[in-house]
């Protein structure tokens, strides 16, 4: 189970990379430049009217809740194992754009609710053993 975890994790990350129209060698993309590729990714599709959710996982045990309305971009990664990603927008009316990456192992990230603050927020954290929590309201 855990092989087909990555080679699904692998395959979404091709579809995205063709999706977006880049010119990206998959021999070259490995832990040190995937975290840039995203970003690109993001950078492309949010000045896009279409609002999506992409998640792209690599690790074992890597979990993502994700509730989002509409009117939510949010782009999330996971690198490492035992990730735990929870992002709530549903109830909320103002748009979500968010970027969330997770570089290390056993973090969690809990965000709730979006508003002006938190509007177009990039969240980056590396590091193992780490939580955070953000509340929007």
């Amino acid at each position: 189970m855990n092989t087909l975890a990555k080679i699904l994790s692998v395959n979404l990350l091709m579809c995205i990379l063709v999706v977006t129209g880049q010119q990206f060698s998959f021999e070259n993309i490995n832990s040190k430049n995937a975290m840039a590729i995203v970003a690109q990714i993001q950078d492309n599709s949010i000045s896009t009217k279409n609002y999506e959710v992409t998640t792209v996982q690599y690790g074992t045990q890597n979990f993502a809740e994700i509730y989002a309305n509409s009117t939510t971009n949010l782009s999330a990664l996971q690198l490492g194992d035992y990730n735990y990603l929870n992002f709530n927008n549903v109830f909320e009316k103002t748009r979500a754009s968010a970027v969330i990456t997770t570089q290390g192992n056993n973090n969690i990230i809990d965000v709730v609710g979006s508003n002006s603050i938190s509007e177009k927020m990039q969240l980056h954290v590396k590091g193992d053993n780490m939580t955070i929590y953000m509340r929007n309201y």
